[in-house]
C-alpha cells in the first residue's frame, strides 16, 4: 500500500514538476516579447513627440518672426 501511495505521489510530482518548467518558460517568452513591444511602442512614441516638438518650434519661431518684422518695420 504505501509503495502505491508513493508511485502515485511521484508520478503526480513529476508531472507537476513538468507543468512548472513549461509555465517559467513561457513566462519568460511572454516577458521578451512584451519588453520587445514596449519597446517598439516607446520609440513610435519618442519619434512622434519630437516631430511634433519640432513642428511645434517651427511654427513658434515664424510667429515671433512675423511680430519682431512688425515691430522693426522701417518702411513706415
Amino acid at each position: 500500500m504505501k509503495t502505491g501511495i508513493l508511485a502515485i505521489a511521484l508520478l503526480v510530482g513529476g508531472s507537476v514538476y513538468g507543468q512548472v518548467g513549461q509555465d517559467l518558460k513561457n513566462a519568460g517568452k511572454d516577458t521578451k516579447d512584451a519588453a520587445a513591444t514596449g519597446a517598439k511602442k516607446t520609440a513610435k512614441g519618442t519619434k512622434k513627440a519630437a516631430k511634433a516638438t519640432g513642428h511645434g518650434v517651427k511654427k513658434g519661431t515664424h510667429k515671433v518672426a512675423d511680430k519682431v518684422a512688425d515691430k522693426t518695420d522701417t518702411a513706415k
